[in-house]
């Protein structure tokens, strides 16, 4: 009985130096926290998406608190959650350019050929390190979803083995950019109407042997607006940091005879008609 009592009583000192241990480290070693974090986090969309450049909406306010980053940074929050940041904080909201995402390749199932037969894991990049895809294409869309699929919020459908983007849904958190193992998808100005849907700077001739829609690189589209695109070999692109960007006229304008210079809007029209059976 004595041995019992002896180590109970050895216990609840032990208990009681651990705890006055623990108590003087707590003290002295705590991290103070700051409240203008936790209210600038209640205020976020909490969406974690990684848009702003930082791990999560937890990471974003103490980087805005600390003076890093504007409240603007996020790409996901409302005018009216950006204003009431800077309010609360006194501090000036800050401008952000509003971006979307735009996957730059028209080789769906009707405009390019298959050089193999792929059965493997759904996933673009397992796909592209087998014999670079199914596709003959080695700079088009895999098609296998996995920007899609890293997209949180649902902003990019597969439509005829092809990823396109619906802008009115994209935030711009640049999910899918890191998971292309192409590199396809580019973050672009909101307000950028015009995408040459094609990423390959191969010769035109090359190009058409295996894809109906690639840019030939006839630079009819810097023609009919000049100053506003760029060429990369034998493939135009939008010069996305031009003073002004091109409208949807320019693609009536320079008639592209691959049809590869689209607006957003008639993008997504052709591929859904293509879907459907449609002659567009």
């Amino acid at each position: 009985m004595s041995m019992v009592l002896t180590a109970v009583i050895l216990m609840a000192v032990f208990g009681a130096v651990l705890g006055a241990v623990i108590g003087i480290f707590a003290r002295y070693f705590r991290v103070e926290s700051d409240a203008r974090v936790e209210l600038v986090t209640e205020l976020l969309p909490n969406a974690n998406c990684g848009g702003c450049g930082k791990a999560g909406c937890a990471d974003f306010a103490k980087a805005v608190v600390a003076g890093e980053l504007p409240p603007g940074g996020c790409p996901v929050s409302s005018r009216e959650t950006v204003s009431a940041i800077a309010r609360a904080l006194g501090i000036e909201a800050g401008e952000v350019e509003s971006k979307v995402a735009v996957v730059l390749c028209s080789g769906d199932d009707a405009s390019t050929r298959e050089k193999v037969l792929y059965n493997g894991v759904n996933d673009c990049v397992s796909a592209s390190l087998v014999a670079g895809g199914p596709k003959n294409c080695a700079y088009g869309c895999l098609g296998f979803s996995s920007c899609a699929r890293a997209c949180p919020f649902g902003a990019i459908e597969m439509v005829n083995s092809l990823a396109v983007v619906h802008s009115e849904l994209c935030v711009g958190c640049g999910k899918c950019v890191d998971v292309c193992p192409r590199h396809l998808i580019k973050l672009v100005p909101a307000n950028a109407e015009v995408n040459v849907y094609c990423s390959s700077p191969a010769k035109g001739v090359e190009k058409k042997a295996y894809c109906a829609s690639g840019c030939i690189g006839c630079r009819k589209c810097g023609k009919a607006a000049e100053g506003k695109f760029v060429f990369n070999g034998f493939c135009a692109s939008v010069d996305y940091n031009a003073a002004e960007l091109p409208g949807s006229d320019v693609v009536e304008k320079s008639n592209c005879p691959s049809g590869c210079l689209r607006t957003r809007q008639g993008h997504l029209e052709k591929e859904y008609a293509e879907r459907d059976g449609v002659t567009k």
